[in-house]
């Protein structure tokens, strides 16, 4: 976890910010967090450097017999803003229409959770999931709905901390308006929008 996150570098880096807003970073109760905050960095950003098309090689021929469509819906979703480094949290919704292949269930959730655990947007963030389904199973079609509250838009700025925030990436058959509209049946309404 975090191989790339040189643990030294942010501990320094977190107790020169301690100092620089104020605070003594030897404190009693400041002297620990630069390290607990390199810790922290190295989980968030454990997905910096990795390949999440790996977690797709173990796909499985099933020719004619794959069925209509999967749809793998509320996985948890936490990454980092990239402007702000303030977390954004949610579900991602992903539903793939098979050709030849299909992967086992835990792969699609390990995908997300390998892009989210970089510096981030939501709209790339969305974008990528899908484009490493379509690289990696070759689908009929992908459809990521992605919806998440921001921390740079509820805990600062115009604080909005009830806002949520969704985006849709698609590719192929799943592209379509119509096909779309079955998907998010399935889905069903974001939790917490207008009904």
């Amino acid at each position: 976890m975090g191989d790339t996150v040189d643990r030294e570098r942010i501990a320094s880096a977190v107790r020169e910010l301690i100092s620089a807003i104020g605070e003594n970073p030897d404190s009693p109760e400041l002297a620990s967090t630069p390290f607990r905050v390199a810790d922290s960095y190295a989980e968030f950003f454990a997905g910096v450097g990795r390949d999440p098309a790996v977690l797709l090689s173990d796909s499985v021929p099933v020719g004619d017999d794959t069925g209509e469509l999967v749809v793998v819906r509320d996985i948890s979703l936490r990454s980092m803003c990239e402007h702000h480094l303030l977390p954004f949290r949610g579900r991602a919704h992903i539903a793939y229409r098979p050709n030849e292949r299909v992967v086992g269930l835990s792969a699609i959730p390990r995908v997300v959770d390998v892009l989210a655990a970089r510096p981030q947007m939501q709209e790339r963030l969305g974008e990528q999931i899908a484009q490493t389904l379509d690289d990696g199973l070759r689908p009929r079609g992908v459809l990521v709905v992605l919806e998440a509250s921001h921390g740079c838009v509820a805990d600062r700025g115009v604080r909005q901390s009830d806002s949520a925030i969704i985006t849709v990436a698609s590719r192929g058959s799943l592209a379509d308006a119509a096909e779309q509209a079955a998907v998010f049946a399935l889905i069903g309404r974001p939790e917490g929008g207008a009904a």
